[in-house]
């Protein structure tokens, strides 16, 4: 499904104007839909990054990202923003009526801060780039629900905290099993899970954890970052123990690891390593004698969460090869592949046909991202993962 060519011609015309109010739009938007719902601020949208301004930079993105795609079709890039979304959506349990929410409050910010310029015509015209992407959305969804076997929005369920380890100083693991003692669902390696904790103040917030575990197993395994200002993950880290429930729910995330025989190249910093643990136990468990090279950037070996996992799991792969870079490297000089500073790509052998998984902040990926298109990597060969707000989809 397309605009029609008349939408088209609209959108092309007025896409600089709508783009540069964006922002602007979003601000107003989300005060007027948390006023007219507030359970959706309370039980639904991460507080942290509203307050932030982190949500509206994301959603500022996203449309403008995607009616610039319609006027300019590039289907590739559409599918992985839409696909990144609807992963995100399902692991929420969003539902298609919560659709029609958003677009009232929306579209009535669209014409509080664009005034006159809101034509009957150019409110038709964005009227139908919003449905096309609500429903390309939806459909994506209730895809997602029926191959995980789940009606759309049941998505949660309660499991237990069997152990819980300490990674580094500021993170720890939580191994997570059902309370009856069944094996919790498989799952595709670099997947997440989305947490919902009950806070003090009665809201239930929403985070979403990797899963780091190896993606058979009986059990699953998350690991928590305790970061300055991090609600969720300040609370899990300090409150969560063995024997407590908590609510997860079922696994989403399109950063799959691919099958075949293409090298891999796995690139994280900082916590971003879970997805890439989880990746490398999967590879591990099915000895996989394919080019892997693994690169991870961090403070220090001290506050690498994870760090004696992964050189474990490197070991066990027989064409696998690990560098490493610290900001503040300590007394660990004289290691091989062990790098002083911030990680540099440039100089990094890569296979042609090499597929990169990134995870870790913002800007580390985009820095990571421009290298590897500089040294001609494809676009479509670099893949990532960010938990919050998704700024990559207005990156070219």
């Amino acid at each position: 499904m397309t605009l029609s060519p008349a939408t088209t011609e609209i959108i092309r015309a007025t896409l600089p104007a709508v783009g540069a109010a964006i922002e602007e739009i979003a601000s107003v938007f989300y005060p007027k839909m948390f006023a007219a719902h507030p359970e959706l601020e309370r039980d639904l949208f991460n507080r942290g990054n509203q307050s932030q301004g982190e949500q509206q930079k994301a959603l500022a993105g996203s449309i403008a990202a995607f009616a610039a795609l319609q006027v300019g079709p590039d289907a590739g890039r559409t599918d992985m923003i839409m696909s990144r979304i609807a992963h995100k959506h399902v692991s929420l349990g969003i539902t298609p009526d919560q659709y029609k929410i958003v677009h009232e409050h929306l579209f009535a910010a669209i014409v509080e801060v664009l005034g006159e310029a809101v034509t009957a015509e150019v409110a038709a015209a964005w009227d139908e780039v919003y449905w096309l992407m609500a429903n390309t959305l939806i459909r994506m969804e209730e895809g997602l629900y029926a191959e995980a076997g789940l009606a759309p929005g049941d998505v949660w369920r309660t499991v237990t905290v069997a152990r819980r380890v300490l990674q580094s100083a500021d993170t720890v693991s939580f191994i997570l099993a059902s309370p009856d003692g069944s094996p919790l669902p498989d799952y595709l390696p670099g997947q997440y899970i989305s947490v919902q904790i009950p806070m003090a103040d009665g809201a239930r917030q929403i985070r979403q954890y990797s899963l780091v575990g190896a993606p058979t197993a009986s059990d699953w395994q998350i690991s928590v970052k305790s970061v300055v200002g991090g609600e969720m993950s300040n609370h899990l880290y300090r409150n969560v123990f063995e024997g407590d429930e908590i609510s997860v729910s079922h696994p989403a995330g399109d950063l799959v690891l691919e099958e075949g025989a293409a090298p891999l190249l796995l690139v994280s910093a900082g916590i971003g390593c879970t997805p890439m643990i989880g990746m490398l136990n999967h590879l591990a468990d099915t000895a996989d004698a394919r080019a892997i090279s693994v690169v991870h950037a961090d403070r220090s070996p001290a506050q690498h969460a994870h760090r004696a996992e992964l050189t474990e799991l490197v070991q066990r792969l027989p064409a696998a090869a690990m560098h490493r870079w610290y900001e503040d490297l300590g007394a660990n000089t004289g290691v091989d592949n062990v790098n002083s500073g911030r990680a540099d790509l440039s100089a990094l052998e890569i296979a042609d046909g090499t597929q990169v998984y990134l995870c870790g902040p913002m800007p580390f990926m985009l820095s990571v991202r421009e290298t590897l298109l500089a040294r001609e990597i494809p676009a479509a060969s670099i893949h990532y993962e960010v938990f919050g707000p998704d700024s990559w989809a207005g990156a070219r």
